[in-house]
């Protein structure tokens, strides 16, 4: 299958089941994780493949491809857009590591990686690799993931500590069922546990090599175009869930307008008001704002990835820069639908206050914090050096 018609199947098929995640919300809110039935459709649509490369029979699509997924999925259900999110960008983060493991964890061409980056967890080494033990919080989409990365610290021989990546089957972990939550509540984003987990050598590689894609031994190196920075794809794939909420949540708002009129007012038909125009506009073009930016940093990456080169420096804190403003812009669209809403938004059953918490509480999110990505883009464009790590 052709590459643009292997994202089109996918696509399509999201498409036509956004009637049913909407549907979904308020059971998945209840339960706080999303239902049997998104996964399963998810599944069937192909988005658990996406992101597995061609060799091991997925449809390998590109950072922009997915992203358009991700979009789609959010437009009709937050939550099950941002697990969906954690899953592809942690299914890539594999593609980074030894042929020995990406061979056991795409066996089957289709899979679900959760993801928990905060390091606290440890590793010891011992014969054949090390032994695993630590917690990790906000732990999203490990109630359905099939394998889990965790971050941990371990002690050199000379006494100094480093951090390493650590991807274990989901079985081997323990959740314990402390997500109680008022945003993002189906994300179901517990806490694990490891406790004296034996994970092989080759499931394990340092924190410096994963950022930037230099862990040896796979094949998959070179101009694939595939190979982005991670932090830059994981910001791109998070920016497309904001993307997706704000187109979602302005299509509920004109959906929610016939018939409406303004209480205690002589206006009988909302959209008849000069302020409710005003706001329907400013609204889309901080959408459209938001996804002709998204464009910039896509073709960064691609081209990039095409030429078999890592982004600079440079360009990977511009990345954080114009993801974390276009979240802002995403999260104000939808700050300025709902409060043109009217009352009667606040109910439960109306779709609309559940992308307002769930935009509001994704953008709490460190990664997702617009003055902490900002200050990163803006000390490159004044010459200075982005002076972290997190590149």
């Amino acid at each position: 299958m052709a590459a643009n018609d292997r994202l089109a199947s996918v696509l399509d098929a999201v498409k036509s089941i956004v009637p049913i995640l909407r549907k979904n919300g308020l059971e998945a809110e209840d339960r706080r994780w999303i239902p049997d039935e998104n996964i399963e459709l998810l599944e069937k649509a192909g988005v658990f493949r996406m992101a597995v490369p061609e060799r091991f029979g997925g449809l390998d699509l590109s950072l922009a491809e997915q992203a358009k997924v991700i979009s789609e999925i959010a437009r009709g259900c937050p939550s099950t857009g941002w697990v969906t999110m954690v899953w592809s960008s942690s299914v890539w983060t594999a593609t980074l590591y030894p042929d020995k493991a990406q061979e056991e964890i795409f066996a089957d061409g289709t899979v679900r990686i959760s993801s928990a980056f905060a390091p606290t967890g440890t590793v010891v080494p011992t014969e054949g690799g090390y032994i695993l033990n630590g917690s990790w919080k906000f732990n999203s989409g490990c109630q359905g993931a099939h394998w889990n990365f965790t971050a941990a610290m371990i002690e050199h021989p000379d006494g100094s500590h480093g951090e390493v990546m650590v991807v274990v089957p989901m079985s081997d972990l323990s959740i314990t069922d402390d997500w109680y939550v008022s945003a993002g509540t189906a994300t179901g984003s517990a806490t694990t546990t490891a406790k004296d987990v034996f994970v092989p050598a080759h499931h394990v590689v340092t924190f410096e090599e994963v950022m930037v894609s230099a862990t040896g031994d796979r094949s998959n190196t070179g101009a694939t175009g595939r190979n982005y920075g991670l932090l830059s794809m994981v910001m791109a794939e998070c920016a497309a869930v904001f993307l997706g909420i704000a187109q979602g949540a302005y299509e509920l708002f004109l959906e929610r307008l016939p018939g409406r009129g303004i209480t205690y007012t002589n206006w009988t038909d909302q959209k008849q008001h000069p302020l409710t125009q005003i706001q329907v506009a400013t609204a889309r073009n901080k959408i459209d704002a938001a996804e002709a930016l998204s464009q910039r940093w896509l073709d960064v990456l691609q081209a990039r990835a095409d030429a078999g080169e890592q982004p600079t420096d440079e360009e990977k804190a511009i990345v954080r820069g114009q993801t974390g403003f276009a979240a802002q812009l995403a999260k104000e669209a939808v700050e300025i639908l709902y409060n043109a809403s009217g009352g009667s938004v606040i109910q439960r059953s109306v779709d609309l206050q559940r992308f307002h918490r769930d935009i509001q509480g994704f953008a709490l999110h460190a990664l997702a914090a617009p003055n902490v990505n900002l200050e990163l883009q803006g000390r490159v464009l004044l010459g200075l050096e982005p002076d972290t790590e997190f590149l």
